[in-house]
């Protein structure tokens, strides 16, 4: 009832009102009103993509400074486990005073870029530093130093104390000492420096000819103030040319809130050691374990950051690492765009309210002058005429054929009804077409996106092989020299050469996968038409061991008819990782289950579908966007995450897909799709 009553005076105002007012409010209404609310439907969706924009680059480059980290965590551990392995380091350790081991001790640490490598007895008390001065405490209460122990290597993120610093070296407790700076936003403190440091911390067990644990070798690197770490990952994040203009990328490695190593300046050359995060950073990123992807205030800039926890050795959050690039040039990119749509929209309404008035007024005159005839005519002057109504439009034929030009509407009415029928069929054709091409739109800038990441990984990945396969060569050829020097005096170190043979031989198996990701088309080989149930055969063969050490029963559906053209080879390599990374997945036993089927689309394309399912402990679902991407394992030895990363680039290279569905505690299933 309130509405009607609503609408019955709104009928009764406007029924007073002239048809000047009522054409003014008709043309100027709809454009004062629509205007503004598209500017502000414009400015949300427009700020908001731009924002989730930003948010997306910090996050890859997050991705790539956590993939150097592990990078050089990695190194260190190999290179520690190397010395550890060595003949002459065991030699050394056996037969050698601890002077010849301390000075040997001193060497290494010097050419493997370390700041202390210390030997320790089988109680895990430390005899021999390379810094000269063997700390008096017991070193197994690290969880790196006990695994070691127990004869397993490990390398982890450890924070040192001022007093363990120093016992490995006044070096190490003077770099690690950093004055704190009044920062704003930073949480409350009473603390004056960070003396504390955190340390790529490694442990490996060193053991005689007969297998008898002599001690283990531990070492590490000071990452307080290495300004070269941090360096180097602004110029892997954060490439010439990779930010606009006005803007800088920097990185920052944190202990607790503290700056101890970073390219943030504080003013002029002078980096900001010692200034802190703000608190919310801080409460979200240590307090609640989570990734920050936003803008926060850095020293005295906002930036678009990304944090990420650190945790040690022990499972606690420890520090942060930190990558982001300067606000203010996207800002005022932003707020230029803002302003130049701001102005765009008041041109328009200014000129659509001018063209509007026009058009009123065009519409006004003439009405008048039909209102002033027939006023006259109703007053008796019968020779009354409009006269001054010229136009042919139908305020023109209604002055002159007013019966005709109801008949003529009418006609007309008809006619767009029609063409409102016609259109809206159009329109739902349209919208049809358009959302199938929406569709195909966001499969192809998905693709382009993760095409882009491929190739960025490529190309580190191809420069890392690249650099490893010079060294690897030289280790090889000098094995080879010294068999040949030494003849049969060779026989007492025999199996450390044939070790050091099989690492070698692990490191170039890793190195033709990382090229082989990096360029997989100049690994390309021969293509001939197969039979996908042979090739699913000769592939069960080859991990026939692997299923030998389970309790894995294996059942194979032959339900395929076509032949495929594709290399025999490489079809075999994609089989045997699903199988392998099934079989991973089935610890206790389980059911491997391959079926091969023949498919055939809408559109007259045909293949074969290879579905490959496991019962095994399934995939996390937060893990199943990743598992494609290289680098990616969620295995914790052994993997180099690059199988399936191959795997899905040697298949699309001959138009086939890869696709996974798992759940956890349920199995894995993996479908090929492969065209005939």
């Amino acid at each position: 009832m309130r509405r009607f009553m609503q609408w019955v005076a709104t009928r009764h105002i406007l029924g007073n009102v002239s048809v000047r007012t009522k054409l003014l409010l008709v043309a100027l209404v709809p454009l004062l009103t629509a205007l503004p609310i598209l500017f502000s439907l414009i400015f949300y969706w427009g700020l908001g993509y731009y924002d989730r924009l930003l948010t997306f680059k910090v996050s890859s480059d997050l991705t790539v400074a956590h993939e150097y980290f592990i990078h050089v965590r990695e190194r260190i551990g190999q290179d520690v486990s190397s010395l550890g392995d060595s003949y002459r380091f065991v030699t050394t350790v056996r037969d050698d005073g601890n002077a010849n081991l301390q000075r040997m001790l001193a060497e290494k640490q010097k050419s493997l870029d370390l700041d202390f490598l210390n030997f320790l007895d089988p109680q895990g008390r430390v005899i021999v530093s390379s810094n000269g001065k063997p700390a008096e405490l017991i070193a197994e209460s690290w969880p790196v130093v006990y695994s070691a122990l127990q004869g397993e290597k490990a390398t982890a993120i450890d924070i040192y104390s001022e007093e363990q610093l120093r016992q490995l070296s006044d070096k190490a407790a003077q770099q690690a000492y950093i004055e704190l700076l009044n920062t704003p936003n930073a949480a409350a403190t009473k603390k004056t420096a960070e003396k504390s440091g955190m340390v790529i911390h490694s442990a490996t067990p060193v053991y005689d000819d007969d297998g008898k644990l002599l001690g283990v070798l531990e070492g590490g690197m000071l990452l307080n103030q290495n300004l070269s770490f941090v360096d180097t990952i602004n110029s892997l994040v954060y490439a010439e040319g990779s930010l606009p203009e006005g803007s800088a990328g920097t990185a920052t490695l944190f202990i607790d809130d503290v700056r101890v190593a970073t390219n943030v300046r504080l003013f002029g050359n002078k980096r900001a050691l010692g200034t802190r995060a703000s608190q919310i950073v801080r409460d979200h990123v240590l307090n609640d374990g989570k990734t920050w992807l936003d803008r926060a205030f850095v020293v005295h800039d906002w930036y678009i950051s990304a944090y990420e926890p650190i945790s040690d050795s022990f499972g606690k959050r420890v520090g942060m690492l930190y990558v982001g690039y300067l606000e203010e040039p996207f800002r005022k990119a932003k707020e230029t765009a803002i302003l130049l749509l701001a102005l765009l929209f008041i041109a328009i309404g200014i000129g659509g309210a001018y063209f509007s008035l026009r058009v009123a007024r065009s519409i006004y005159e003439p009405l008048k002058g039909m209102n002033r005839t027939m006023t006259a005519v109703e007053l008796g002057d019968m020779d009354a005429r409009t006269g001054g109504v010229q136009a042919r439009d139908e305020l023109g034929n209604l002055s002159r054929h007013l019966d005709e030009l109801l008949d003529t509407v009418q006609q007309q009415n008809a006619e767009l009804k029609s063409w409102g029928n016609e259109l809206d069929q159009k329109v739902v054709e349209r919208t049809a077409e358009l959302q199938q091409t929406n569709k195909l739109l966001v499969q192809a800038q998905q693709q382009l996106v993760l095409a882009e990441k491929l190739a960025a990984i490529g190309e580190i990945t191809a420069g890392v092989a690249h650099e490893i396969n010079n060294p690897v060569a030289v280790l090889q050829g000098n094995l080879d020299v010294l068999r040949d020097t030494l003849g049969a005096a060779v026989q007492p170190v025999q199996g450390e050469l044939q070790l050091m043979d099989q690492q070698i031989y692990r490191i170039n198996t890793i190195v033709t996968k990382l090229l082989q990701f990096a360029s997989p088309g100049e690994f390309a080989g021969y293509v001939e038409t197969v039979n996908i149930d042979e090739v699913v055969a000769d592939s069960l063969v080859l991990v026939r061991h692997l299923l030998n050490q389970s309790r894995i029963v294996v059942v194979h559906k032959k339900e395929a008819t076509l032949s495929v053209p594709i290399n025999r080879g490489e079809l075999q390599q994609v089989l045997i990782n699903l199988c392998t990374n099934a079989i991973h997945a089935m610890k206790d036993g389980g059911k491997l289950t391959i079926v091969t089927s023949d498919w055939e689309d809408e559109k007259g394309a045909r293949g074969v579908l290879i579905r490959v399912e496991d019962t095994g402990s399934g995939i996390r679902q937060e893990d199943i966007a990743h598992i494609f991407d290289a680098f990616f394992t969620t295995k914790r030895q052994g993997g180099t995450g690059l199988g399936l990363s191959i795997s899905y680039t040697l298949v699309a290279r001959y138009g086939g897909t890869i696709t996974v569905r798992s759940e956890p505690g349920q199995g894995t299933e993996f479908t090929v799709r492969l065209l005939a």
